[in-house]
């Protein structure tokens, strides 16, 4: 009843998501922490992927990519123009999400936020997925994550698509919500403040002794730093130093 009057909500534009289809089931005994995908089970999810026809055609690999790279929620990856990247500063701007208006079909609404707008600096690895992506495009005026025929995609057939590639149990847990969370825990793990990580997510309180602080509007350097190997195999990691 609730996830129904919600849906109400973000048809008439009250809400922009609906919160109950990132809630998990209430269960006894002690909370489970989040979880984020590791370094090995994000070249395993890659992979599968690439090996997926189904999923290649839904454009599933590059879209897991650039939220790994970015933590932008799904909306806000589908709102994404090619007018929103900048191949020159190596930055992408986060001002919309894709919601689905009553009497209107799909549209790009602007964030509620002031914390929710912001530009966030990409690791090389995004910026190469997208100048490859930009060379090939059929749409160089649309979404960078088009549907087939070039327009917004739908959040809610794109959460399906993710659910029917993963595959059996090994990430039978894995949610568009995930690629969220393994970003904040890439950077949470680079030693990077609670502020940069809330900026990068587009959180306006990463604590009640920061709720007074302004949300800055471009994001530290140091995220996309701290992103920039998040898809390296173990190999290509710095053997140690023996003098260690």
């Amino acid at each position: 009843m609730i996830s129904g009057a919600l849906r109400i909500a973000v048809r008439d534009r009250a809400l922009d998501t609906n919160p109950v289809r990132d809630t998990d089931p209430l269960e006894s005994g002690r909370k489970k922490s989040p979880r984020a995908l590791t370094r090995e089970e994000r070249l395993l999810w890659l992979e599968m992927l690439e090996s997926d026809p189904a999923a290649v055609r839904k454009d599933l690999p590059d879209l897991s990519r650039f939220m790994m790279a970015t933590g932008v929620r799904i909306g806000e990856a589908l709102a994404v123009y090619w007018e929103d990247v900048d191949f020159e500063a190596g930055t992408v701007d986060v001002n919309y999400t894709v919601i689905r208006a009553g009497g209107l079909g799909l549209i790009r609404k602007s964030t509620k936020t002031e914390a929710g707008e912001r530009t966030l600096p990409l690791p090389r690895w995004a910026l190469d997925m997208l100048r490859r992506r930009r060379e090939v495009t059929l749409f160089p005026n649309g979404p960078v994550f088009p549907n087939s025929l070039g327009g917004l995609r739908d959040p809610s057939n794109t959460r399906r698509d993710i659910r029917k590639a993963r595959g059996g149990d090994e990430f039978a847990w894995v949610t568009s919500h995930v690629f969220r969370k393994t970003a904040a825990t890439i950077l949470d793990e680079a030693g990077l403040s609670a502020r940069v990580v809330a900026d990068q997510l587009g959180h306006a309180r990463p604590s009640m002794t920061q709720d007074t602080h302004l949300a800055r509007k471009a994001v530290d350097r140091k995220a996309a730093d701290a992103l920039e190997r998040a898809l390296d195999r173990p190999e290509q990691d710095e053997p140690p130093d023996p003098a260690d």
